[in-house]
């Protein structure tokens, strides 16, 4: 029987390299390229929009009592497709940019899951919210303006809802048979793997960006 706490103790350097990162660590001391952070809020946006799919895929195969947590978590997301839309506007964006190869990558793993068990959904779902959650907490307090996009994933209610899921993911688990748990470590270690590669698409060159 595994737990999620169980996989990142497991696989700590992994994780480690998920949740910290350059990139991260320019936003926290306000050095970070515009460019960089552009690509990477971009490619965020595009992200976000196959992720609200995943989500509610993840709310089809989930008993009911675990109901509450993801409706609140879609709710969420709509607030948060149009906030990005807001700081596009802002910074002069367009959302309609090329897809970046690791986003493309991301997103059609994030599609291969929805036909996963539901502990393997429930445990990605954890993983990928976690991975943000972290990250953006650990560097410590952000420079202006990426405050604001540290305050969006790192603050309490954003950290509670992730512990939800948290709960939820190993309540599925423990019901689990052993090869639906070792899938699930697979997309776990697929998780960290991906969210270290996003972080690091915001240092890739112009072309490399938008081939």
């Amino acid at each position: 029987m595994i737990f999620c706490q169980d996989l990142i103790e497991r696989h700590p350097q992994l994780w480690h390299n998920a949740t910290h990162h350059p990139f991260l660590d320019a936003c926290q001391s306000g050095t970070i390229g515009p460019e960089q952070f552009d690509t990477w809020l971009v490619q965020d946006y595009q992200f976000v929009v196959e992720f609200t799919r995943f989500l509610a895929n993840v709310l089809t195969g989930a008993p009911v009592e675990h109901f509450d947590v993801l409706l609140g978590g879609l709710v969420a997301i709509k607030d948060e497709l149009n906030w990005f839309r807001e700081k596009a506007r802002e910074r002069g964006l367009t959302l309609q940019a090329d897809k970046h190869p690791t986003g493309e990558a991301y997103t059609q793993y994030l599609a291969s899951w929805e036909v996963k068990p539901y502990p393997v959904r429930a445990t990605a779902l954890w993983a990928i919210e976690l991975a943000y959650n972290q990250g953006w907490q650990l560097p410590g307090k952000m420079a202006s303006p990426y405050d604001e996009f540290a305050d969006r994933w790192g603050n309490p209610e954003f950290t509670e809802y992730v512990k939800h899921l948290e709960r939820q993911a190993d309540e599925s688990l423990q019901a689990a048979s052993e090869p639906v748990q070792q899938q699930a470590e697979a997309v776990f270690r697929e998780v960290a793997r991906l969210e270290r590669e996003f972080w690091q698409m915001a240092f890739a060159s112009p072309s490399e960006n938008f081939a």
